[in-house]
Formats: structure tokens, C-alpha cells, sequence
């Protein structure tokens, strides 16, 4: 009867250990975004004064290390755990959340496709509020640098959005050296520069309109997402349907490896 229960009733060590080695790397990337997290808001002070996580008017982009890093940890902890270990338990909990953010990864997508024009206006807003804290935070300062220097934008709609902030705007009681400027990541790049120019966007907005488009790129960061979105919609629609089909394909494993385990508990339990 022994021979019969290792005969008919054994757990895949293919999947157990495929799942082990896969979530282990899931695990300690996990880790490490974590901690370049707790890095950077140690360099700018925040773990000695929490309370200034939420100060800050705009996207603090340490907040996606941490959301990011603090998923996977607890996604590789509980596969690479779980199927060590045989744990039903972590191995359930690892396909339920898997799933939950499936179908949230799913439900954002159709959301997004159905109220475009919704997305457009909150993409604006969520532009300008970073804008206003632009100088408030050095990660987030270089996140809308580079941002406007991929997608050669500057501002959510166009150049004049910079005067939603303090030191940008072009009010007469504005004291700042800036007044009537951009950032340097809105100018046009001279290749014949080595050296970026921190300070060719100064007063460029007091020029006429005219004029600013050869110093300035002077298109909008929220149209120049779309027209990036349209030019490279198989590489995103790819993206995304591969990271279902690795989602479903966890999901699958997981369960399969759930129902090795426990048929074989039930075959002891009888035998």
C-alpha cells in the first residue's frame, strides 16, 4: 500500500522547485526596490521625520519603489515559502493575490479604453500638481526632467503650464530668476553640446510664441504620451498580454502544485 501511495500520489518536483526558483528572484528583486526606497528617503530625511511623507504636493516617485518592491516581496515570499515548504496556505494566498491583480491590471485597462477622455483630464491634473512641486523634491524634479526629455514636452498641454509654479510664473511680484522660464529638460537639444545648459529655458516664455518653438520643444507631455502610445501600441498590447499570460501561467502552476499536495495528504490520511 506504501508503493501504491508514492505510485499514484507524489508532488511535481518540476513545479515545485520551478516555482521556488521563479518567486525567489521575484523575492529578493522585491528587496532590493524596498530598500533603494528606504535609501532615498533616508538621503532627503523622511525617516526621521515621517510625517513629512505626506508634505509633499506632488508624486514622490520613492513611492513607486515601495509599492512596487513591497508587492513582489510578499508575492515572492509566499510562492517561494509556500512551495518549499508545501504550504497550502501561502500557496492559495499567492494565487488569490496573483489573481486580484489580474483582474485589476484587467478592469484598469478596460476603464482606461472606455473613459479616455476621463484619463486625459486626470493625467493633466496629475501633471500640473507634480509641476507645482517641481522644486519641492529632487526625485521628483529629475522623474519630470526626464519625462519631458524622452517625449520632447514640456508642461501637460504646453509651456505655459510652468506657471502653476512659484518660481516659473510670469507674475510681476515674482522675484525668482526662473520668472517667465522653464526647466532646461524643455529645451531643444543642440548636438553640439556636451554640456546641458541648465539655464537656456530662463525668460524664454517673455518671448513671443513665435520665437519660443526654436528654443523650446513647445508641445504638450499629455499629447506627446498619446501619439507615443499610438506609435508603439503592438510593443504595449504585447507587454501586457505577456504579463497576463506569466500571471495566468503562476496562477495555474500554483494551483496545480496546491492540488499535488493535497491529494497526497489525503492519500496518507486514508492509508
Amino acid at each position: 500500500m506504501s508503493g501504491n501511495y508514492f505510485k499514484g500520489h507524489e508532488v511535481s518536483c518540476c513545479i515545485k522547485y520551478f516555482i521556488f526558483g521563479f518567486n525567489i528572484l521575484f523575492w529578493l528583486l522585491g528587496m532590493a526596490l524596498v530598500g533603494i526606497g528606504l535609501w532615498a528617503w533616508s538621503e532627503k530625511g523622511v525617516l526621521s521625520n515621517i510625517s513629512s511623507i505626506t508634505d509633499l504636493g506632488g508624486l514622490d516617485p520613492v513611492w513607486l519603489f515601495m509599492v512596487v518592491g513591497g508587492v513582489m516581496f510578499i508575492l515572492g515570499f509566499a510562492g517561494c515559502i509556500g512551495a518549499l515548504r508545501e504550504n497550502t496556505f501561502l500557496l492559495k494566498f499567492f494565487s488569490v493575490f496573483l489573481g486580484i491583480i489580474f483582474f485589476l491590471e484587467l478592469t484598469t485597462g478596460i476603464l482606461a479604453f472606455v473613459f479616455k477622455d476621463w484619463i486625459k483630464d486626470q493625467l493633466n491634473l496629475f501633471i500640473n500638481n507634480n509641476i507645482r512641486a517641481y522644486r519641492d523634491d529632487i526625485d521628483l524634479q529629475n522623474l519630470i526632467d526626464f519625462t519631458q526629455e524622452y517625449w520632447e514636452c514640456c508642461g501637460a498641454f504646453g509651456a505655459d503650464d510652468w506657471n502653476l509654479n512659484i518660481y516659473f510664473n510670469c507674475t510681476d511680484g515674482n522675484p525668482s530668476r526662473e520668472k517667465c522660464g522653464v526647466p532646461f529638460s524643455c529645451c531643444t537639444k543642440d548636438p553640439a553640446e556636451d554640456v546641458i545648459n541648465t539655464q537656456c529655458g530662463y525668460d524664454i516664455r517673455a518671448k513671443p510664441d513665435s520665437e519660443q518653438k526654436d528654443y523650446i520643444n513647445v508641445k504638450g507631455c499629455v499629447p506627446q504620451f498619446e501619439k507615443w502610445l499610438q506609435d508603439n501600441l503592438t510593443l504595449v498590447a504585447g507587454i501586457f498580454i505577456g504579463v497576463a499570460l506569466l500571471q495566468i501561467f503562476g496562477i495555474c502552476l500554483a494551483q496545480n502544485l496546491v492540488s499535488d499536495i493535497e491529494a497526497v495528504r489525503a492519500s496518507c490520511f486514508f492509508t
